[in-house]
């Protein structure tokens, strides 16, 4: 019994850690990066150059909320796409009230909150496919099997090296995709109240883990290759991922770059 125990705690922490754990460890760091950035906007240039990638960033980040509320059939409150708040630091928001008592719609929080990520990386799949003349060529290499962690990160590197060649930048196409990725991955980490509500649903999501889990430990199945085979195949979606947060930290260096070491050199020669 101890066994089975010990078993099902590995397998449903594998599965948390392999599937879910993405978007709580990435969102973090997109979250932060986000914050950074525009807290470099708005000591240099003013609060509306967060317009600048909010503009298109914002609404897809909302829809995402309000497309995930829907399909989980909470209850939408109020929505408001593109409406920034310069005293609260909002710049949109969708509103929705759900019946506790419902398993689906408490698992429903988790995706309505990771939804900008989920939207967003679907965004960014399109408007490569779009706009970037080798496409097939950038995801080649993501489209094999993966056996480990580390070959989808070897994986990612070759795509990102086929997807900023010198034919790709020569071609203006390119640059619209990569200024489009800027607004995207500049707003598609979720929020503090978004990743609040991710955890409220990740607890029944490790209940329904947990229940799933007991029948076939029970009958001797091994579940782990399973798990194995749906993280391998899961490469493109870390790839997407793993590319919002190059772009959102290029993002903050190039704000960093070139709107506050220009303020502070001028404010430092003007006290010598």
């Amino acid at each position: 019994m101890q066994e089975f125990f010990i078993g099902l705690v590995k397998i449903v922490g594998l599965e948390l850690v392999g599937i879910f754990g993405i978007f709580f460890l990435l969102g973090f760091i997109l979250a932060k990066l986000q914050q950074y950035t525009i807290a470099q906007y708005i000591d240099t240039i003013g609060w509306k150059g967060i317009y600048i990638t909010a503009w298109f960033g914002t609404p897809v980040h909302e829809l995402a909320h309000l497309f995930f509320a829907k399909i989980f059939r909470h209850n939408i409150v109020g929505v408001q796409l593109f409406k920034p708040n310069k005293e609260t630091g909002g710049l949109g928001h969708v509103d929705h009230s759900y019946d506790s008592g419902s398993l689906f719609h408490n698992i429903g929080n988790f995706f309505i909150g990771a939804a900008p990520m989920i939207f967003g990386g679907v965004i960014l799949f399109v408007l490569l496919h779009i706009l970037v003349p080798n496409a097939k060529e950038v995801f080649a290499p993501l489209n094999q099997d993966h056996s480990s962690v580390f070959s989808i990160l070897v994986a990612t590197s070759k795509a990102l090296f086929t997807l900023f060649s010198v034919e790709n930048m020569q071609n203006p196409l390119f640059w619209i995709f990569l200024y489009f990725s800027f607004c995207v991955s500049s707003h598609i980490a979720p929020s503090k109240q978004d990743r609040s509500g991710m955890w409220k649903g990740l607890i029944w999501i490790i209940i329904l883990l947990i229940l799933l889990n007991i029948v076939p430990l029970l009958l001797g199945f091994d579940v782990t290759q399973y798990v194995f085979r749906i993280y391998s195949s899961m490469s493109i979606v870390i790839a997407i991922f793993l590319y919002a947060l190059c772009i959102s930290f290029a993002h903050f260096l190039l704000a960093y770059g070139i709107f506050y070491i220009p303020k502070y050199l001028k404010k430092k020669f003007r006290t010598q």
